[in-house]
């Protein structure tokens, strides 16, 4: 058995509160640039998703209030 079967399933959420809260002081200059990139290429990803989910409703809607 792995060992990840026995911990805890992590909640929604809980690994973005987990980050927020991380101590920041412990990085160095290029590993905080290097968590900005990847904060914002997370942003980007997430900004394309809610795009298709918006048309998708959007759609939804179109076909539904014929």
């Amino acid at each position: 058995m792995d060992s990840d079967d026995l911990e805890p399933r992590k909640r929604r959420g809980e690994a973005l509160t987990a980050l927020a809260k991380e101590d920041l002081s412990l990085l160095g200059i290029e590993e905080l640039k290097d968590r900005i990139s990847a904060l914002e290429g997370e942003i980007a990803r997430i900004r394309d998703y809610l795009a298709r989910k918006q048309g998708s409703l959007s759609a939804a809607e179109a076909v539904f209030k014929k």
